[in-house]
């Protein structure tokens, strides 16, 4: 066609391409030359990828590609490597004392470094993101432990567990029911708590403790210790601190005392090697709340 015959648009000034559709017509405008050879060049770029690498699934698998590579293998390689050059420190690991661990700076580092990733997967759904616990879960970064807060007692409870039963060496603790079992009657159970609140150093009031403190001596203290401190030794925690897994609350301490709630945790021997074990261990004493 030629410059005379072009059918140019009033609006843009471009002439068209002829074509028309209910009165809407194709603008002529190509694309730039630069734009074409780019998606060329894409296209061969992907047919020689296809060749080169693993990339035409097949019913049970892929073609090879002429390199030969695999993704999946250069991974596999690169944990062999990782593993290898780690496989000194987790042998350091394994054959040091949890007590001496942290006398080696370096040794030290990798396992609060492999702790840290240890819990991460098997800890956080219970102890938090941060370790800090709530809602029946132990805080593990304060300093309060209700069965020891040293790195063997940690690496004990760790391994065997809380009341977990098919494990012989779990630690149990059972607090009686007091209210449920009709241990206690229900102005007994009022007394205990509101004497509890006193020596936790909370507001309480007086004229509600009446025989609370006697109470408390003949039935709590065989476990909590006379003064309320508690003992690791039978997993009884210490009533006079502001550290507390159930509630501090009147009616929390009411309910617990009525109807205790008995926390459960997993033994991870049999799911853990011991190298991880310890660096469970090292890490949970190192958040801050260990005891020496």
């Amino acid at each position: 066609m030629s410059q005379d015959k072009k059918d140019i648009d009033d609006v843009s000034g471009v002439d068209t391409t002829g074509h028309s559709w209910d009165g809407i017509k194709e603008l002529n405008n190509p694309l730039p030359r630069w734009w074409i050879y780019t998606f060329y060049a894409t296209i061969v770029w992907a047919v020689a990828y296809c060749i080169a690498f693993p990339a035409i699934p097949l019913i049970t698998s892929a073609t090879g590609g002429l390199l030969g590579y695999s993704s999946r293998e250069a991974v596999e390689q690169e944990i062999v490597e990782a593993t290898d050059a780690r496989s000194d420190l987790i042998q350091q690991v394994r054959q040091t004392e949890l007590t001496a661990i942290r006398d080696d700076a370096e040794l030290f580092r990798f396992a609060v470094a492999g702790g840290e990733s240890a819990y991460k997967v098997n800890c956080i759904q219970c102890h938090g993101s941060g370790a800090q616990g709530g809602g029946g879960y132990p805080n593990l970064n304060d300093d309060d432990w209700i069965w020891g807060g040293t790195v063997e007692d940690i690496h004990q409870t760790i391994a065997h567990g809380i009341r977990h039963e098919p494990d012989f060496d779990s630690r149990f603790s059972e607090m009686p029911r007091f209210g449920e079992d009709g241990l206690l009657e229900r102005d007994e159970i009022t007394q205990v708590a509101e004497y509890v609140l006193k020596i936790s150093n909370q507001s309480f009031e007086q004229d509600r403790i009446g025989d609370g403190e006697e109470i408390y001596l003949t039935n709590c203290a065989a476990c909590h210790g006379d003064a309320g401190e508690g003992l690791t030794d039978l997993g009884a925690p210490n009533l006079t601190d502001a550290i507390w897994l159930y509630g501090n609350t009147r009616s929390e301490l009411i309910a617990q005392i009525a109807a205790p709630q008995q926390g459960v945790m997993p033994a991870w021997v049999e799911r853990l090697d011991d190298v991880t074990l310890k660096q469970l261990a090292v890490y949970v004493h190192a958040l801050g709340g260990g005891e020496r």
